[in-house]
């Protein structure tokens, strides 16, 4: 199809890119950066790129309301975004694995307590990697309890209450290295009356020396990767499973029994010839009863210092489907992606080096688990051609599917039936729908309630990570796109272009009913919180306890006296009640600066190691006398 017939009319600047992409797909990753180069230069010589045919407007007026968040990972970035969709507002940033100044994430000691510190009180670390974004669900939807959130460089998971959109904990997981791909379950194993999310499986992507702790560094044919599962409730490891090949996202069954995640290098290679070398790559699949049976009987091994029990899932361990706990689907090569479709039937798959889509059907996988299947191959049950460089796939809970066409800088709006049918024989299916250009080279998209039953094909968005000639340049490092379409129609529709700071990864839409958020906070949920009967200066030795209150326009103490290398903690408790009306706390020269939100309690811990007179302030304006709220903090020498 050409643009036109794609019901976009990009110009001929658009038409001249895609083809150029296309010719070099077979050059591999250096032919993509040729593409873009003279994608660049073609832009020069025609002067501003043609503007996109859009559908109806979807702005959203002053003074109304979104119909969806977006939770979005923020990718190097450390933090999770939320957006409003469909106007693309920036809603609130969360920091997660990252510092942040403005709330105090990683000055406080509440905050630091849940990223994890060294002996010395100092953060372990400063950086993090977020990729995905998932939430819990009840009844095969979202429930508004949590998000979870990885970080792929330190191999942590994180968790957000939904409620307040603030981080409450964090794992790191043991053994593992690349932490990318996770899901949470939808409904207990065994257990059907339990049909809300209780665990959290995590695909660990890189082989490491199982335990690394310095043996095997030159022979990686010893090396491994392992899959665990967390308790969602507890955020403790329950078990991990090792396995061939590199995890790289995760994908769960709505009955709860399977877990799946895509894999690369099924060869087990530590270099880039070597996982090139089998025509295929897998899309490997949990059997989350068996596992768990096998753990409660003790058939487990650990590794190193760490207690967590780890099964074997490697092939050569479970060649007999009846007591597998694995099973290894052949798909296309380099698979990057895996998603279950709204109905719970099937799993999809793309081959990223492949120009096609696995479809994989659940009850199959569970036949070969039972004998009943000869090869795990046979649960396919689809694999259409669809386009260059396909990525990760999303469902209108209509039987279409989405998938991100990396290489053709394209959305392909394929229909799930229609290939079945094809894959069986009939010559006459209609698989793909429709193909919409993006802007450009597009990584994961995601539509509105797409990985839940309730599924309502209302919007798609699709994360691009180039965004030459959309917006105002800023400099070398370009913001990225954002870009949401309407698919509730026959055609997709481009909606508008969002901007994104780099560099944001996967993410979830949801309904705005499903977010209940709290407006104040409950002062007794704080063992610490400071009240009129315990505020004030408390003095052990050398140790300071500093007790304030906060409430518009003033701190309850006007002067805070402590001597030089006093170690001091700072305790504020946030009196207002009003929503909204948050203080801030800071200390200039000692590096501190927090908020409290109303009826919150914060503190933070330091040394009073210079001294002199400091303007303990407030940073949130909360009143007219904003200005005039703050302490004199005394440090005599």
């Amino acid at each position: 199809m050409d643009s036109k017939e794609n019901g976009v009319d990009n110009g001929a600047e658009q038409s001249g890119r895609r083809g150029f992409l296309s010719k070099s797909a077979a050059l591999g990753l250096a032919g993509v950066t040729l593409g873009l180069v003279a994608c660049k230069e073609e832009a020069a010589k025609g002067g501003e790129a043609a503007p996109q045919k859009a559908g109806a407007s979807k702005e959203i007026a002053p003074g109304q309301l979104d119909e969806y968040y977006a939770f979005i990972s923020a990718g190097h970035g450390g933090e999770a975004r939320v957006l409003g969709l469909p106007s693309g507002r920036t809603l609130k940033r969360i920091p997660v694995f990252n510092t942040d100044c403005m709330v105090g994430w990683g000055v406080t000691n509440e905050s630091k307590a849940i990223m994890g510190t060294k002996a010395d009180g100092s953060l372990k670390y400063t950086t993090g990697d977020t990729h995905h974004v998932h939430g819990s669900y009840k009844d095969g939807t979202y429930d508004g309890r949590w998000l979870f959130v990885n970080d792929k460089i330190h191999s942590r998971l994180a968790r957000i209450r939904m409620d307040t959109m603030e981080c409450d904990k964090i794992v790191e997981l043991p053994n593992v290295m690349g932490f990318h791909g996770l899901f949470t379950d939808k409904c207990d194993p065994v257990d059907t009356k339990i049909n809300y999310t209780t665990r959290v499986f995590c695909g660990g992507e890189f082989h490491i020396p199982l335990p690394n702790d310095g043996r095997d560094l030159d022979d990686p044919t010893k090396w491994g990767t392992l899959f665990s599962c967390v308790n969602a409730e507890t955020m403790e490891l329950k078990w991990q499973c090792r396995i061939d090949g590199n995890n790289d996202l995760v994908a769960t069954s709505y009955d709860g029994k399977l877990a799946a995640s895509n894999q690369y290098n099924t060869e087990n290679a530590a270099d880039l010839n070597g996982m090139m070398a089998a025509e295929r790559d897998a899309c490997v699949f949990f059997n989350i009863e068996r596992i768990e049976a096998l753990v409660k009987a003790g058939k487990f091994t650990t590794i190193g210092g760490s207690k967590v029990p780890v099964v074997d899932g490697r092939k050569a361990a479970n060649s007999d489907p009846k007591t597998a706990v694995t099973c290894y689907v052949p798909v296309g090569k380099n698979p990057h992606g895996v998603n279950a479709s709204p109905d719970g039937k099937y799993f999809v798959c793309s081959g990223k080096l492949s120009p096609t889509a696995t479809v994989i059907e659940l009850k199959r996988v569970l036949a070969w688990f039972n004998g009943e299947l000869k090869e795990p191959r046979d649960a396919v049950v689809a694999e259409p051609e669809i386009g260059l460089g396909p990525l990760h796939t999303a469902f209108d809970g209509k039987g279409n599917a989405y998938t991100s066409l990396f290489l053709d800088s394209q959305c392909v709006k394929w229909n799930v039936d229609a290939a079945i049918a094809q894959f069986k024989g009939d010559k006459t299916a209609k698989v793909i729908i429709e193909k919409m250009d993006v802007h450009y080279q597009p990584g994961h998209n995601y539509s509105s309630m797409g990985e839940t039953k309730e599924a309502d094909g209302k919007y798609l968005n699709s994360g691009n990570k180039f965004s030459k000639d959309r917006f105002l340049p800023v400099g070398p490092l370009h913001p990225e796109t954002e870009q949401l379409i309407d698919i509730s129609g026959s055609k997709m529709h481009l909606v508008a272009d969002h901007t994104a700071y780099s560099e944001p990864h996967d993410g979830i839409i949801v309904r705005r009913d499903v977010v209940k958020t709290r407006q104040i906070y409950n002062m007794d949920d704080f063992p610490n919180a400071v009240k009129p009967e315990n505020a004030g200066i408390e003095r052990h030795g050398n140790k300071v306890h500093v007790r304030l209150m906060s409430q518009a326009p003033a701190y309850s103490m006007p002067i805070i006296k402590v001597k030089k290398g006093d170690e001091v903690t700072l305790t504020l408790t946030n009196h207002d009640k009003v929503e909204d009306l948050t203080h801030g706390c800071a200390l200039p020269t000692y590096n501190i600066n927090f908020i409290v939100n109303p009826q919150e309690t914060k503190s933070v811990t330091f040394k009073a190691d210079h001294a002199g007179a400091f303007w303990l302030y407030c940073t949130h304006f909360c009143h007219a006398l904003h200005l005039e709220m703050r302490s004199r903090f005394l440090v005599e020498a």
